[in-house]
């Protein structure tokens, strides 16, 4: 009896799955670009995991030996494990925090603005460096800003300030603080949005009422404000919290490249293991590393979820 109401009621569900998608066909439709990327993508390149387990090579590809978990000591026997895993986490951790707070406090200062045309200045000044690859921000870095000689628009303010110049590639301890910067400025932008959208969602009478009981700005920013965009808030960090383990390799490589000096503050999972098999062309051992790091995401984020849960069950994300 428990089997035949199981599969009624499969049946049931199929059948309201097949009416939904016929009543709202339209909006299917348009999802299916996205849908498909998503399948390419995401799914299709599922296959690949293998790769994680084999002595991959192009003649027998899926079918290479297989060698277990041999290719994952490349990363746990290696030397500097816990220093580029510390650099990830540190440089991730600070990214996560610092975006938070700046984003937020550009959402609410383009909210504050009177002027419309004055917000769009600001807004568009702020995002433009979001279009910027990442060659151009090391160009901007290696060559503008961060020169050894005094040239250099941070040895001018050294100076300024009387101080010496300082020979920035030859000194490895603010270079991790630089690259956090660097990803801040080309990000911030984007993530203001996120939050501008969300303060733009705020019933405006709401905010006419307490202006009406006589709470002034800051009051309304400190507790009206700031509590509506805390579920955005705890959604981006939740989405964030997956890639904890990989590091931004574009901007980070670009602007280290091969300095080895700086390697030890500045140096992430991923630009190591770039290093490691770019010659030796080596695929078991990248796969490996990537498996890794996405395991640990998906327990970070299945982690970080079920804390929230603990808070407050509307501000997860599942």
């Amino acid at each position: 009896m428990s089997s035949s109401r199981a599969t009624a009621s499969a049946f049931r569900r199929r059948g309201g799955i097949v009416r939904e998608i016929k009543r709202h066909w339209d909006y299917y439709i348009m999802m299916l670009p996205a849908l498909a990327v998503l399948f390419f993508f995401a799914y299709l390149p599922y296959r690949g995991m293998t790769i994680a387990f084999q002595n991959f090579n192009f003649v027998d590809k899926y079918n290479s030996p297989f060698v277990g978990l041999a290719n994952f000591k490349f990363l746990f026997t290696s030397p500097v494990v816990w220093r580029i895993t510390y650099n990830t986490l540190f440089i991730n951790i600070n990214y996560l925090i610092w975006t938070t707070i700046a984003s937020v406090a550009a959402a609410v200062a383009l909210n504050q603005l009177r002027s419309g045309t004055g917000r769009k200045i600001y807004q568009n000044a702020i995002f433009i460096p979001y279009f910027f690859s990442a060659v151009i921000f090391a160009k901007l870095i290696n060559n503008v800003i961060f020169v050894d000689s005094a040239g250099g628009i941070a040895n001018q303010i050294v100076r300024f300030f009387g101080g010496k110049a300082v020979a920035w590639q030859e000194d490895p301890n603010p270079w991790a603080w630089i690259i956090i910067g660097t990803r801040l400025w080309q990000w911030l932008g984007y993530s203001s949005i996120i939050y501008l959208a969300s303060i733009a969602g705020i019933d405006q009478e709401l905010l006419e009422a307490s202006g009406l009981d006589g709470a002034g700005r800051w009051q309304q920013i400190w507790h009206i404000i700031i509590p509506h965009l805390i579920p955005t808030i705890i959604i981006m960090s939740l989405l964030k919290i997956g890639d904890m383990l990989r590091g931004d390799f574009n901007t980070i490589y670009s602007i280290i490249n091969t300095n080895g000096i700086l390697y030890t503050h500045t140096d992430i999972i991923d630009t190591y293991v770039f290093r490691a098999i770019k010659d030796a062309a080596d695929f078991g051992p990248t796969q490996a590393v990537s498996l890794y790091q996405s395991v640990v995401g998906f327990i970070l984020v299945f982690g970080s979820n079920a804390l929230v849960k603990r808070y407050n069950k509307d501000y997860a994300l599942f």
